[in-house]
């Protein structure tokens, strides 16, 4: 049985035939908040771990941005080996979550809507929970956004690919 990593983003949920483009973000994030949503979005995770479960050993769920909300919101579940969430700044409205599974998350050093060190304690008091602020803005690990941070991106990257080695073992 292979390993995988499913990748949650808003792109496998968005149930309509083009994406967005990057100038369009604010049009995106508001698209999923009114077509879409938190609770729909995991569902459609949900529902591929039902019908994928069986063919992997392992599973973790990468998200950014939206996407790695999703993943905390998944991260209840039992099933999941463990999430990885990037930037997920609705965390903050989901803080009574506790995982079931280990969970990394990064955060950029500023929010506009919220303080990253208040969310960041509280997330970081949890059982199976590290979270980390690393420098830059929202975005800073993707390089096709000029909010792109590359020595930020380097460093979560192999944070990212060390919580997956410590957690595919067996």
């Amino acid at each position: 049985m292979p390993n995988a990593v499913l990748t949650s983003s808003v792109p496998i949920c968005l149930e309509r035939e083009s994406h967005f483009d990057y100038a369009q973000e604010e049009d995106a994030y508001r698209y999923f908040m009114e077509k879409i949503g938190f609770p729909k979005a995991c569902l459609h995770v949900k529902k591929w771990l039902k019908v994928s479960k069986n063919q992997y050993k392992k599973i973790f769920v990468l998200g950014f941005s939206v996407g790695a909300t999703v993943a905390w919101m998944c991260s209840e579940e039992r099933q999941f080996d463990g999430i990885i969430g990037y930037y997920g700044s609705r965390i903050r409205g989901f803080l009574e979550i506790n995982p079931r599974c280990p969970a990394l998350l990064f955060f950029p050093q500023e929010e506009k809507s919220f303080h990253v060190d208040e969310v960041m304690a509280v997330l970081n008091a949890k059982d199976n929970v590290e979270a980390h602020k690393c420098n830059g803005n929202h975005g800073f690990s993707d390089p096709y956004s000029p909010k792109y941070d590359e020595q930020s991106a380097k460093q979560t990257c192999h944070m990212m690919m060390a919580f997956l080695r410590k957690h595919n073992q067996g």
